[in-house]
C-alpha cells in the first residue's frame, strides 16, 4: 500500500513528508510526492478545478499500479463478460498468494494510478462482482474505507479500500507473531489477557490470571517465563478469541489469520529470559507497552534498543490511560515521541486516534521500518482497544510468497526452543522452522550433543497452536511429538535437521561487533553470555583483531570460544553479547569447525 494513500484517507496523524523525506508535521496524512511530480499533478488539478465546483485537496494520483505485492487497483467491475469474469478470479488467485492469503483491492482508481471513484451504483455493482470472484477462489471481502473523491462530474464519486482474504484450508492459515515488551508493571499481560479472552479487565488484575504459568507468577503478578497467547481474524475481519471458543484448536479451525503473542518478562533479573524470546522465536513485530501513569521508566529503554538492534519493527501501546489525566498520557506520548526521533532511534512517531489511522499505520507500518505508531488506551475501561484489533487485522505479513517459496526449498532446519514431557505422549520440542518443510513421520537428526555428534530421531507428530497439522512450512512455529526419544539427550539451542544437511559445528566464530556499552575497557579474557539465534552460552572473548581493548561505541572482530560444549551457527546470523551493564551486538563473520558429525 503506497503511503499516498494515507493523504486521500485523511489520517489526521500528524505526519508529512516532503521533497526531504519524512518529518513531523500538522498535515493530514503521509505523502511522499517529489517536487516534480506533486508540480506536475498540481498543474492537472488546476486545470480540472476550473470545471469542478468543488476544490480538492486530495493527490489525484497513486503510483502506478505494481506487478507484484498483493495490491490491485481496478477502476470498476461492472457486469464483466464470463471470459474476463474468469481472468479476473485468476488475478485475484495471483494476488492472494503475493499475499499469502490477503490481497487489497483498489476499486474507482485506474491501473496507472489515476483516482477517479464511481457513482454510488457503480461502486454498489463492483462490490457486488468482487464478492463473487472472492466466492470463486473460497475467500471473503471486507471494506476497510470509503472516500469521496473530486473529479469531472457532477454526482458524487467515490473510492474504495477492501481487504480480500482466503478461507485457510489445511490449517495454513496466515501467523504473524508479535514480542510484548515493556517494563514490569506497564500492564503487558493484562492487556494480552483482555485483547485474548475478550473480556475487559477490573482494574486488580484479573485479565492476566489464565497467562501465568508458574504460582509466583500468580503470586507476583508478575511474568518470568516466556508465555505464548494467539488471537485470531476469520476471512470476514472479525475477531476470534476465546470469549466464543473454548479451545485453542476451535481458534485454529475458525480462523484465517493468528496473531501469536509472545509474552516476555518485563523485569530486569528476567532479562536473560526476554532476549532469548527475542532472539530465538524470531517475532515478525515487537509490541512495546508503555505505562501512561509511569512513563518511560526501568528496562522501557533497554526493551526498545533491543528490538532496534536485532532489527524488529516496533510499535507502541500507551496503557492505564483510565489511571491518569489526559494531560499525563499527553505528557507520555511526547515523552515517547521525543525519544524515538532521537539520532539513535531515527523513527517517526505516528500517534492512532481513528480507525481511519490504524489501517494507515498498518500498511505504513509494513512498508516502512522508521514509521512506529503509537497507541493509547485502557485495559479497563476498552478506551481505543478496537483501534489495535484493527491494526493487527490490517496488518502484512513482512515477507511474500516468493521468499517463503525460496525458504521452503531449502533443506529441512528446526531450531529447538522448548523440550517437554507430555503423558502418554513422550518428549515434545517446541520452536521454529527456519527453512524447508517438515512432516508427520520425516526421519531428522538432532544436535550438537555435548560431544558434537547428532542423534537420529523421528517427528511423530505435529501442532500449530494446540492443533494438530500434518505439514509445517518455513517460518512457522510448532510443537513436535518425538515419542519415546530420551528427553536427557536434549537442551535448548540444538537444531533438527536434514540428514543430508551434513551440518558442521564450531567451538569458535568470529564475529563483527560494536560494543553498546562497557563500564571501562573491554579485553582479551572476558566472559560474556553470547545469544545467536536459539543459541544461548557463555563464550571468552580469545582476540580483538588489530586492537587490544575496546571501549564504548568502537568497533571490531572479535573471536569468541564457547565453554561448555559446540554450538551450530551459521554466517550472518544476528549477534548479541552481554555480562552485567557490559552490552554488545553485532553478526556472526566466520565460523572454526573443528571436525564433521557423526550421526548416532
Amino acid at each position: 500500500m503506497d503511503p499516498r494513500v494515507a493523504e486521500l484517507f485523511g489520517t489526521g496523524s500528524g505526519l508529512m513528508a516532503g521533497p526531504q523525506g519524512l518529518c513531523s508535521g500538522s498535515g493530514n496524512g503521509l505523502s511522499f510526492m517529489s517536487k516534480k511530480s506533486y508540480a506536475k499533478n498540481s498543474k492537472k488539478v488546476k486545470n480540472r478545478s476550473t470545471r469542478n465546483t468543488k476544490p480538492s485537496n486530495n493527490p489525484p494520483y497513486l503510483p502506478p499500479e505494481a506487478e507484484e505485492g498483493n495490491i490491485e487497483y481496478k477502476l470498476k467491475l461492472v457486469n464483466p463478460t464470463q471470459y474476463r469474469f474468469e481472468h479476473l478470479v485468476t488475478q485475484m488467485k495471483w494476488r492472494l498468494q503475493e499475499g499469502r492469503g490477503e490481497a487489497v483491492y483498489q476499486i474507482g482508481v485506474e491501473d496507472n494510478g489515476l483516482l477517479v471513484g464511481l457513482s454510488e451504483e457503480d461502486m454498489r455493482a463492483s462490490l457486488k462482482t468482487l464478492r463473487r470472484m472472492a466466492e470463486k477462489v473460497g475467500a471473503d471481502i471486507a471494506v476497510i474505507r470509503e472516500r469521496e473523491v473530486d473529479y469531472d462530474s457532477d454526482i458524487p464519486r467515490k473510492i474504495a479500500e477492501v481487504l480480500v482474504r482466503k478461507v485457510p484450508d489445511d490449517q495454513q492459515f496466515l501467523d504473524l507473531r508479535v514480542a510484548v515488551l515493556g517494563n514490569v508493571d506497564s500492564g503487558k499481560s493484562t492487556l494480552l489477557g483482555v485483547l485474548t479472552q475478550g473480556e475487559l479487565d477490573n482494574g486488580r488484575g484479573r485479565a492476566r490470571l489464565n497467562l501465568f504459568r508458574h504460582l509466583h507468577e500468580i503470586q507476583s503478578g508478575r511474568t518470568s517465563s516466556i508465555s505464548f497467547e494467539i488471537m485470531g481474524f476469520n476471512s470476514k475481519g472479525e475477531v476470534v478469541n476465546y470469549s466464543e471458543s473454548r479451545t485453542a484448536e476451535e481458534i485454529c479451525e475458525r480462523a484465517s489469520k493468528m496473531i501469536t503473542f509472545i509474552d516476555l518478562a518485563g523485569h530486569h533479573k528476567y532479562l536473560k529470559t526476554t532476549i532469548f524470546g527475542l532472539t530465538s522465536y524470531c517475532p515478525d513485530f515487537a509490541m512495546l507497552v508503555v505505562g501512561a501513569n509511569t512513563g518511560i521508566a526501568g528496562t522501557t529503554r533497554e526493551h526498545l534498543g533491543l528490538a532496534m538492534a536485532l532489527k524488529v519493527p516496533i510499535f507502541i501501546v500507551v496503557s492505564k490511560v483510565d489511571l491518569c489525566t489526559k494531560n499525563t498520557t499527553e505528557r507520555t506520548v511526547k515523552q515517547l515521541e521525543r525519544i524515538l526521533k532521537q539520532p539513535g532511534c531515527n523513527k517517526v512517531p505516528m500517534l492512532v486516534t481513528t480507525a481511519d489511522d490504524a489501517v494507515t499505520a498498518a500498511q505504513q507500518f509494513a512498508l516502512s521500518p522508521s514509521i512506529t505508531p503509537i497507541f493509547t488506551l485502557s485495559s479497563v475501561s476498552g478506551e481505543n482497544l478496537d483501534l489495535l484489533k484493527v491494526f493487527f487485522n490490517i496488518l502484512p505479513p513482512l515477507s511474500n510468497s516468493k521468499e517463503q517459496e525460496e525458504l521452503m526449498q531449502q533443506l529441512t532446519e528446526f531450531q529447538v526452543d522448548e523440550i517437554y514431557t507430555v503423558p502418554e505422549v513422550g518428549t515434545v520440542v517446541g520452536g521454529t522452522l527456519y527453512s524447508g518443510i517438515c512432516r508427520e513421520g520425516e526421519r531428522l537428526v538432532v544436535g550438537p550433543t555435548d560431544d558434537g555428534n547428532f542423534l537420529e530421531l523421528k517427528v511423530c507428530s505435529i501442532q500449530r497452536n494446540r492443533s494438530a497439522c500434518r505439514v509445517l512450512r518455513a517460518g512457522q512455529a510448532a510443537t513436535l511429538a518425538l515419542g519415546n526419544f530420551d528427553r536427557s539427550l536434549l537442551r535448548k539451542g540444538m537444531v533438527m535437521v536434514s540428514p543430508e544437511m551434513n551440518p558442521t559445528i564450531c567451538w569458535m566464530f568470529e564475529a563483527e561487533i560494536v560494543l553498546l556499552f562497557h563500564a571501562k575497557t573491554f579485553r582479551k579474557g572476558f566472559q560474556v553470555t553470547v545469544h545467536v539465534g536459539n543459541v544461548r552460552q557463555t563464550a571468552i572473548v580469545g582476540c580483538l583483531h588489530g586492537k587490544d581493548e575496546l571501549r564504548t561505541g568502537e568497533k571490531a572482530v572479535v573471536r569468541f570460544k564457547f565453554i561448555k560444549h559446540p554450538e551450530y551457527l551459521k554466517v550472518g546470523t544476528k549477534l548479541l553479547f552481554r555480562e552485567g551493564v557490559t552490552k554488545g551486538i553485532g553478526h556472526v563473520a566466520s565460523l572454526h569447525p573443528l571436525f564433521m558429525n557423526q550421526y548416532n
